[in-house]
């Protein structure tokens, strides 16, 4: 809550807000946004509360930025963007002649990298830092970069047709004239067996 109020008093710096509100936005509304961001780096396994603090306050910060300028979009969302384009922008510094042309795929294999390089464990401090950065760093996410492409791919998988088995049997029976014939038949035959046994209990 404090580094909230930080960028609330930073905003207020900037233009003026009512009571309750930062950069046009509720404290409701960047507190979800401040548990997203929390909770994203937290999935990265960023578990320094400290610096997870000051990464999650950075991102809020760039949000608010943008809050004025893109009135009909949610707090969270403008933090998501920015965060994706955070890290985005980090990834393709520190593989510049490595990443591919696609955003998605710089995206995935990037924090697959992130993960596969012990990034969490043994560099946490660098995560989104400028470089330069520690050598043994650069070296093991472009090696690991590297690793996580050629089995990720992105897979599409047609729609194939539904096999009801008897169900779609009678279902083509029931489209074909002869069919439809032996049906009223039936109901035809039964429908005058209804009226011969009515008769008859009228006559007994």
């Amino acid at each position: 809550m404090e580094l909230l109020l930080e960028c609330e008093r930073e905003s207020s710096a900037q233009r003026p807000d009512e009571p309750g509100f930062a950069a046009g936005r509720s404290l409701e509304e960047w507190t979800a946004a401040y548990s997203k961001v929390e909770k994203y780096f937290w999935a990265l396994r960023i578990r320094n509360k400290v610096f997870l603090g000051q990464l999650v306050l950075y991102v809020l910060k760039a949000a608010m930025r943008q809050a004025a300028h893109q009135p009909e979009v949610s707090a969270t969302e403008l933090a998501i963007r920015e965060m994706d384009r955070m890290l985005l922008d980090w990834f393709a510094q520190i593989m510049p002649d490595l990443h591919p042309e696609n955003e998605d795929t710089l995206s995935t294999r990037g924090r697959l990298a992130l993960l596969l390089a012990d990034m969490p464990g043994k560099w946490q401090d660098q995560f989104l830092r400028p470089g330069p950065w520690p050598e043994e760093f650069v070296t093991a996410m472009r090696e690991t970069f590297l690793r996580a492409g050629p089995d990720f791919q992105h897979g599409t998988m047609p729609p194939r047709p539904l096999d009801l088995g008897p169900v779609t049997t009678l279902a083509n029976l029931s489209r074909s004239p002869y069919f439809k014939v032996a049906a009223f038949s039936a109901w035809l035959a039964f429908g005058v067996l209804l009226v011969l046994m009515f008769m008859s209990s009228i006559s007994v």
